[in-house]
């Protein structure tokens, strides 16, 4: 895959956003005032999607300047190069192919000369087979008791993705089950999954690639005494109460667990985009396998709208250019997503990973040192919760924290009011931080001199609106896909790989090491720096004093 031969900052339209921003006469009032349909024209709508980005801190010139970035860095050839099934990670020499988990049965996505649809197709067919099998009651424990619990034991994108999921579309789920998600190698988090669970009903789902994830496998070998112990210690058990979503045959059945139970996906899935394939299984078993195509179609059509879609109206290159904008021009560090759904409370922190841990790179495909700043932080918290809690900083604080507003016109519960209030104050909100409150305006409603200047709004606080109908699983698809062709498409334009994750490696390779340390008899020889050692010789004195 080539890579971009002039450095980003060395690009036309990088000098001429760079200059523009300096001109930081931008102001929404007069934006808007100068322009009263600005309101109206500053939107994009596909696939269901609604996209209102008329309060942000642009200009036609700005607007026409970032698409002109899009267009230098190579934004559209990288599109067709991943939908083509090139090896764009790098890296690690793969495809990056999460499009065709969703693509129709039918299509043709070919990776080294072979089309991998089918695989993915047979690959759903296994997993709704299962799922129905499952939900009916089919699938019998070791006791022949029926399943009524799914523990989901994964980490990363083996489990940010199911949980998700999960929590967005609970309203579709099947009520008889219990779903519980297991993910940190803190033993609270196993335990208090499986403290009021029956071991003779609960079935685990072991999400490894690998099977050898040392966070899954040690709270799988957990789940596997539990339920032993739980079967009056009869191993058998094992093989009617664990599946596997892996690849790994051979640890998969040295575990214990029937490989005709265990269910694979591609190497050409990166763990943050594999929501919708196996590592999916617990959504398509709580929701139905009707209801997780539904899902897999939003996402098909989001991939397609980004792929064919002109820059000017397309989402998720729009979202990757105000991102761009505000992280790399005005130096805002942070994106808060504000769902207004209490469904979509998990959403913010399957953000972070897909956002983080994809654009969190200091070095370019061709690695050499960025001078410019990559990822932002993403972060949020379900409104109107975050209204008394943080909204303060972003309304009144010295921090420009641009943010996207996620909302539904029509409530899954229709209660009363509640749905009207609840929009009401998304749009109040995205006005209030558009346009602010000014000293007169405070003085004019009798509030004393002294107090007036607590009590105003700067305004020219930078949102997006994204609306939809309703909250379904062909909607939440196409949310995900927004988001992740929004980090891609600012992954090219900053010219480094969304696709890998080394920055996670060092730390697991040193706690392979301090391990055997603290869990040793004898006193270990140490030889890190002088905290790290400090802090393990306290940890094992403790220990050691409890014993």
């Amino acid at each position: 895959m080539a890579t971009n031969p002039v450095p980003l900052t060395e690009r036309l339209a990088w000098q001429a956003l760079a200059a523009h921003s300096r001109d930081r006469q931008l102001n929404l009032k007069d934006l808007f005032a100068g322009d009263p349909k600005r309101g109206e024209r500053m939107t994009a709508e596909a696939v269901g999607i609604y996209l209102d980005y008329s309060k942000n801190l642009i200009s036609e010139e700005t607007l026409r300047l970032l698409l002109q970035l899009a267009g230098e860095t190579g934004l559209r050839e990288r599109i067709e190069a991943m939908f083509r099934g090139e090896k764009i990670n790098v890296t690690e020499n793969r495809a990056v192919l999460h499009i065709a988990l969703r693509a129709p049965r039918g299509a043709s996505i070919v990776v080294d000369g072979e089309n991998v649809v089918p695989q993915v197709h047979a690959v759903l067919d296994k997993m709704a087979l299962f799922a129905d099998q499952v939900r009916s009651g089919a699938w019998k424990g070791h006791s022949g008791k029926r399943i009524r619990n799914v523990v989901n034991i994964g980490i990363g994108g083996s489990d940010l993705g199911p949980v998700m999921a999960y929590e967005a579309l609970k309203y579709y789920s099947d009520r008889s089950l219990t779903f519980r998600f297991v993910s940190n190698i803190d033993g609270t988090d196993f335990a208090e999954a499986v403290q009021d669970l029956n071991p003779t009903e609960t079935l685990f789902i072991i999400s490894s690639k690998t099977f050898t994830t040392l966070e899954t496998m040690t709270n799988a070998a957990t789940a596997r005494a539990w339920l032993v112990q739980g079967s009056n210690g009869d191993e058998k058990a094992v093989v009617k109460h664990f599946v596997a979503v892996s690849t790994n045959g051979s640890e998969v059945k040295k575990f214990g667990i029937d490989t005709a139970n265990m269910f694979g996906f591609w190497d050409w899935v990166g763990g943050r985009y594999s929501m919708d394939s196996a590592i999916g299984l617990a959504t398509m078993i709580a929701i139905g396998h009707d209801n997780f195509h539904d899902m897999l179609r939003g996402f098909h059509e989001m991939d397609e709208h980004f792929r064919t879609a002109p820059f000017e109206v397309n989402l998720p290159v729009l979202l990757a250019l105000l991102a761009i904008w505000y992280n790399n021009f005005f130096g805002a560090e942070t994106v808060a997503v504000l769902p207004y759904e209490q469904y979509l409370k998990r959403f913010p922190a399957y953000l972070q990973q897909l956002t983080m841990e994809s654009n969190g790179k200091r070095v370019t495909l061709d690695g050499a040192a960025v001078n410019y700043s990559t990822s932002p932080i993403y972060w949020g918290e379900p409104g109107t919760n975050g209204q008394h809690s943080f909204f303060q900083l972003i309304h009144q604080g010295t921090k420009l924290i641009p943010c996207d507003f996620i909302a539904f016109v029509e409530p899954l519960f229709p209660l009363g009011r509640h749905h009207d209030l609840l929009l009401a104050n998304v749009f109040a909100q995205t006005e209030a931080l558009a346009f602010g409150k000014t000293v007169q305006e405070v003085l004019s409603e009798g509030v004393p001199d002294w107090l007036a200047s607590h009590k105003v709004f700067e305004g020219n606080r930078p949102s997006s609106t994204i609306l939809a109908q309703r909250l379904t699983p062909e909607t939440l698809g196409k949310l995900v896909a927004l988001y992740e062709h929004s980090v891609f498409s600012q992954g090219a334009i900053w010219n480094i790989n969304p696709f890998d994750q080394w920055g996670v490696e060092l730390g697991k390779a040193l706690a392979q090491r301090i391990i055997p340390e603290l869990e040793s008899r004898d006193e270990p020889v140490l030889g890190h720096d002088s905290s790290t050692n400090a802090l393990i010789r306290r940890c094992r004195k403790l220990k050691m004093g409890k014993e």
